[in-house]
C-alpha cells in the first residue's frame, strides 16, 4: 500500500500503534505491561537531594519513585514542584523529569508560565495564521500568565475542532496546575499508545489491522539488519549500543554500505526504542568520506522526532552518537 497508514492495535492484550510508509514498518508504540510512568506524566515532586558538582537533585515522585532533576538551580530540599516525564530510566537509575511541564495535543502546546500565542513557523500562509490566532483567543481569551503553541496539525482544520481540543487541552491544564495537594503525588498519566499516534503522527488513514504489523515484528527481534550493499548488527549493552557495519563489496563498497547504514539508521533505533550512547563500528572507508557520511546522517535524522547529536570519531574510527532515552526498548515490549 502507497502512501501514511496508522494502525492501532494491540500486542499481547497492551495498546499499540504502528505509522507504516508505503506498506512498510515506520514507526511503532508499544505500551509496557507495568506501572511504569510512561513520557509525559506528570508528578508533583519534592526535591530530595542535591547532587553536588552536578547542578541536579533527585526528587520524590510519591509511591517509591525517584525523578533525577537536571536543572536544580534555586531548588532547596522538601520544595514541591511539578515536574514531567521526559524519558525512560534505565534499570536502577532515577526516572528523568522536567519542571518545564508542558500540556500537548494533536493541535496545540499549553506551555505553563510562558504566556503568549503561537503558530507553528512551518505554517506560512499568513491568512490563515490569523484565522488560527483568532480562533484560540475567543477560545481561551484569559490565559492568565500561561500560553498557547497552535501546532503544524492546525493547518486548514475546522473552527469547531480546533475549539474543542483547545478548551479540553487548557481545562487538563489548569485541573493539574491548581491541584491543591502538597505531597509528592501521580497528578496526570502521559498518554497512551494509541493517544501518542493521534498526537504526533500525520496521516488520516486509520486501520485496524494489526496482523499486517506483526509480520514485520520479527524482524526486529534479531539484530541483524540487511539494506542494499551493507548488513549490520545493532546489538545493546548496558552501557552503549553498538552497530557493527559490514559489507562483501571491496573498494568503495564500505563507503556504500555505510551510506546504506546512515539513511537506514534513525528507522532502526526508533522501532528498537534505542537511547543513551550509540557507537558505530563502521565498514572501511576513505577519511576524505567521513564528511558525506556525516551529512548522510544529519539528514537522515532531520525526519526523526527523538532528540540525536553527533558527537564524532574517535581514535579508532568509530562514530559515537547520543540519543534521548524517550522510549522503552523494544526488547523489553515484545
Amino acid at each position: 500500500m502507497n502512501g501514511t497508514q496508522i494502525i492501532l492495535g494491540h500486542h499481547k492484550g497492551r495498546p499499540a500503534a504502528a505509522r507504516m510508509v508505503n506498506g512498510r514498518l515506520d514507526d511503532l508504540l508499544i505500551d509496557g505491561d507495568d506501572d511504569r510512568p510512561g513520557l509525559g506524566t506528570v508528578f508533583r515532586a519534592i526535591c530530595d537531594r542535591p547532587v553536588k558538582g552536578q547542578g541536579g537533585m533527585f526528587v520524590k515522585l510519591g509511591n517509591g519513585l525517584t525523578g533525577w532533576h537536571r536543572n536544580a538551580k534555586g531548588l532547596a530540599p522538601g520544595q514541591a514542584l511539578l515536574v514531567q516525564v521526559t524519558g525512560h530510566a534505565e534499570p536502577g537509575k532515577a526516572i528523568p523529569v522536567t519542571d518545564r511541564v508542558l500540556f500537548k495535543s494533536r493541535y496545540c502546546i499549553v506551555t505553563p508560565g510562558a504566556p503568549g500565542l503561537n503558530v507553528a513557523r512551518s505554517l506560512t500562509d499568513d491568512e490563515d495564521r490569523d484565522r488560527l490566532l483568532e480562533i484560540a483567543n475567543d477560545a481561551v481569551p484569559d490565559r492568565d500568565g500561561h500560553g498557547i503553541i497552535l501546532r503544524t496539525a492546525c493547518e486548514g482544520i475546522d473552527e469547531s475542532t480546533l475549539t474543542d481540543d483547545l478548551t479540553q487541552t487548557w481545562g487538563v491544564a489548569m485541573q493539574v496546575l491548581d491541584d491543591p495537594g502538597t505531597d509528592a503525588e501521580r497528578l496526570l498519566d502521559g498518554p497512551d499508545a494509541h493517544a501518542l499516534a493521534w498526537r504526533d503522527w500525520a496521516g488520516t488513514e486509520i486501520s485496524e489491522d494489526w496482523a499486517t504489523v506483526e509480520d514485520q515484528l520479527d524482524a526486529l527481534s534479531s539484530p541483524q539488519v540487511n539494506v542494499g550493499p551493507a548488513t549490520f548488527y545493532i546489538e545493546p549493552t548496558r552501557a552503549l549500543t553498538a552497530v557493527d557495519v559490514n559489507t562483501a563489496e571491496g573498494g568503495a563498497g564500505g563507503f556504500k554500505a555505510n551510506l546504506s547504514l546512515a539513511k537506514e539508521l534513525p528507522r532502526q533505533l526508533r522501532l528498537r526504542g534505542i537511547g543513551g550512547q550509540i557507537v558505530l563500528d563502521l565498514a572501511p572507508m576513505p577519511k576524505k568520506d567521513r564528511k558525506a557520511f556525516e551529512s548522510a546522517l544529519r539528514t537522515a535524522l532531520k525526519s526523526d522526532a527523538i532528540e540525536t547529536s553527533l558527537i564524532g570519531w574517535t581514535p579508532l574510527g568509530h562514530f559515537e552518537l547520543t540519543r534521548r532515552r524517550e522510549r522503552r526498548p523494544l526488547e523489553e515490549l515484545l
